[in-house]
């Protein structure tokens, strides 16, 4: 008896350490880049919920974006005059969210944080129960608005009128936004893993004494 309920702690905590921790690819399909327009990594940040616990991944290539953490002010004014951690320059990094509040992350290569290369999160406690996340626009490029159709033609009277043709040309319809790549499944995949082998070490030595 005593040796089922060891299993039952083992399997428990490594089950609650799997589910409570999520792995978030920053920008999903744009990742960690100069983005396509302002407001793409905060219509990112709309759609996600992060928690003390949680992993960021800046997916870049190095030598090219890095990743600092800032302050508010240095956040506002893309500045590293208040810089919280030192420049992540090797790419793809992750990092542990550690503690609740406001988080911001900047790239600081140039003029990358002014074109809105920057990050701002609110972490809660893993204990709170956060609210739903607010609806999200994913992070693609905005489309253009549509090419106006040309006005009709009038045949002259001397010619007799031409009918509609029967090709027409294929109409631009939107594109649906790429998918996102969230890591969460894959971490899931990893924990459950993690639980099948601690189990199978319980039972053996169950078995085995």
């Amino acid at each position: 008896m005593d040796k089922i309920m060891i299993l039952m702690v083992v399997l428990g905590s490594v089950i609650q350490y799997g589910g409570a921790q999520t792995v978030h690819l920053v920008g999903d399909n744009i990742r960690w880049s100069i983005p396509p327009f302002a407001a793409a990594y905060s219509n990112w940040t709309s759609c996600n919920i992060f928690k003390v616990g949680d992993i960021l991944e800046f997916d870049f290539k190095s030598g090219e974006h890095n990743v600092v953490e800032v302050s508010r002010d240095s956040f506002e004014t893309c500045t590293t005059n208040i810089a919280i951690s030192a420049p992540i320059t090797d790419g793809p990094a992750r990092l542990t969210l550690n503690s609740t509040g406001d988080h911001f992350y900047i790239c600081s290569v140039g003029s990358h944080c002014l074109l809105g290369q920057k990050l701002a999160i609110t972490v809660v406690s893993d204990a709170t129960t956060p609210p739903a996340p607010n609806s999200c626009t994913p992070p693609s490029p905005p489309t253009s608005p549509a090419s106006p159709a040309p006005s009709p033609s009038v045949p002259s009277p001397s010619n007799p009128a031409t009918g509609p043709s029967d090709s027409t040309a294929p109409s631009d319809g939107a594109t649906d936004p790429p998918k996102s790549d969230n890591r969460s499944s894959s971490s899931a995949m990893l924990h459950a893993g993690l639980a099948l082998t601690w189990a199978s070490i319980a039972l053996a030595y169950i078995y085995s004494s």
